[in-house]
């Protein structure tokens, strides 16, 4: 399997966080559905966030927004796989591939396909995927999720959010290097939005300090979600950039060290300007 530098770059706290780009070639997600089904509409996207900074690019080929159903392996396969394949073959440079899936047939596809990361949103419920991370020498996204897609947002409750959410990571982490990933390749996500009300939400960013502690690489995710539509009194997902670049510049002063967005390019000068008062490079 390929070597991409970012990885590396991930697992390395002297070095600027990244951006993680989102590409969803599905019919419904939350806030892009439908835009990118299309091969060229895809590869044209998938460009133009290289161009304004991502490090890596996050293909989903299920939509995981609140109430969405299970999307199965064949439609899933026939969207991503194809997009996989022509970003390796037209798109030269050092970037990584994310797989967003939480069938391990799906990731074990797409990483054969070329994809470097595997993005679960369940945690690697599917009991092949931590294997089938390992046996590639794949890097893994393990997120926090209480309940399913369909369920998650119908009443969230947690006695203590935040160290219900560092334990479940914890020991997903702790499962991952048991099957054989190696520490550095192993990311951590709190699940902002997943099956968290606003409350849950704002404690978990107020408080991700004591996530970067659990000593992984933490990605972050809160691009447009709908709980910080509500802070702003905005209704549309697509006008919540400004907001998002608010909690990438609070991630990174925490130690966060990817964030996953739609819109690359603030996300990015949101990161550095951080990055460069954390590390007073002025």
């Amino acid at each position: 399997m390929r070597e991409p530098g970012v990885l590396a770059r991930l697992a390395d706290p002297a070095q600027a966080p990244v951006v993680m780009g989102v590409l969803n070639v599905t019919p419904d997600s939350f806030s892009d559905g439908g835009r990118y089904t299309a091969l060229t509409d895809a590869l044209a996207h998938a460009r133009l966030m290289l161009e304004e900074g991502a490090a890596i690019l996050d293909i989903g080929g299920e939509s995981t927004r609140p109430g969405a159903r299970p999307v199965p392996d064949d439609a899933q396969l026939a969207r991503v796989v194809p997009v996989i394949q022509a970003l390796r073959r037209e798109l030269p440079g050092d970037f990584a591939i994310s797989i967003d899936t939480r069938s391990a047939s799906v990731a074990a596809a797409a990483l054969d396909a070329g994809a470097d990361i595997v993005n679960d949103v369940s945690g690697a419920s599917d009991p092949r995927m931590l294997e089938v991370a390992a046996t590639r020498g794949a890097g893994i996204v393990l997120m926090h999720m209480q309940g399913t897609p369909e369920t998650m947002q119908l009443a969230p409750s947690y006695e203590d959010v935040t160290r219900e959410v560092m334990n479940f990571l914890a020991a997903r982490g702790d499962a991952a290097l048991r099957a054989g990933i190696s520490r550095e390749r192993i990311l951590l996500d709190p699940g902002i939005g997943f099956g968290k009300t606003r409350s849950h939400n704002l404690t978990l960013l107020r408080e991700l300090p004591r996530l970067v502690g659990l000593g992984f690489p933490v990605l972050l995710g809160t691009s447009r979600k709908r709980f910080m539509g509500a802070i702003c009194r905005e209704t549309s997902p697509q006008e919540l950039t400004g907001a998002t670049c608010a909690t990438t510049a609070l991630g990174t002063a925490a130690g966060v060290r990817a964030f996953r967005v739609h819109d690359v390019k603030p996300n990015r000068q949101a990161l550095e300007v951080a990055w460069a008062i954390r590390q007073e490079e002025w």
